[in-house]
């Protein structure tokens, strides 16, 4: 019985640690697109801005999607390297890493070191960190940095709902594919939710809009789930 509960208690914590990380990527994406004009957390919308610079022959105009994507992915290969570690509380120093790297942009901001090379390339790669801080919701693959995909998994999840296609990778018995829609929509609703925080903190907070998910990312380091054996 204290097994079962735990368990449960574990994929809660789980799918709210889940929303609040994709509410910080979108937050911060709204940050990007507002600042420069470039997404720092969605490389699907980037890649197409630097392919169709690039055909149109517009080089410099490709750049700040090209420095993005780079940055995304050098994140996510150092945020990989520190999430496989045995540290005991991996999952909390990534969120610390996270935490700092936003202090560091809010700080070199105000001091007026932040350009938009710079920028842009210092935010990817906290969100490329960030991405590789929780891929599974038990069976469940996740993504929170962007929505691309999990749009696509909550549409399929609910056809095979629709048809009362049985779960393969059933949890337990309340496990359906309506109910794993229904928690992707959940994530969906912080990125999205998040991105609107976004908006509205930009009249109220200027500079210090990024304030907000850096006391986010802070709690997570406190209070969040520390190490990877549970998802």
């Amino acid at each position: 019985m204290n097994a079962v509960t735990t368990s449960e208690s574990s994929r809660k914590s789980l799918k709210i640690l889940a929303v609040c990380l994709a509410t910080v990527a979108g937050y911060a994406d709204a940050y990007g697109y507002l600042t420069f004009t470039t997404f720092v957390s969605f490389m699907s919308g980037n890649t197409t801005h630097a392919g169709y610079n690039f055909g149109l022959l517009t080089y410099k105009a490709a750049l700040p999607a090209v420095c993005a994507i780079l940055s995304f992915v050098i994140g996510v290969f150092a945020g990989t390297l520190l999430s496989s570690s045995r540290a005991r509380h991996s999952r909390r120093l990534l969120f610390l890493s996270i935490a700092c790297l936003l202090a560091l942009y809010i700080a070199a901001f105000h001091l007026g070191a932040v350009t938009t090379f710079p920028g842009i390339a210092l935010l990817s790669f906290t969100m490329g960190v960030m991405n590789t801080a929780l891929s599974r919701l038990g069976m469940q693959t996740v993504n929170i940095t962007f929505v691309t995909g999990t749009l696509n998994q909550i549409g399929g999840h609910l056809a095979l709902a629709a048809r009362r296609e049985p779960l393969s990778d059933a949890e337990n018995k309340g496990d359906t594919h309506f109910r794993r829609a229904m928690m992707l929509s959940l994530i969906w609703g912080g990125f999205l939710g998040g991105a609107l925080l976004g908006g509205a903190a930009t009249s109220l907070l200027r500079e210090w809009m990024l304030v907000i998910p850096l006391l986010i990312m802070l709690a997570l380091a406190l209070v969040g789930p520390s190490r990877y054996t549970s998802d």
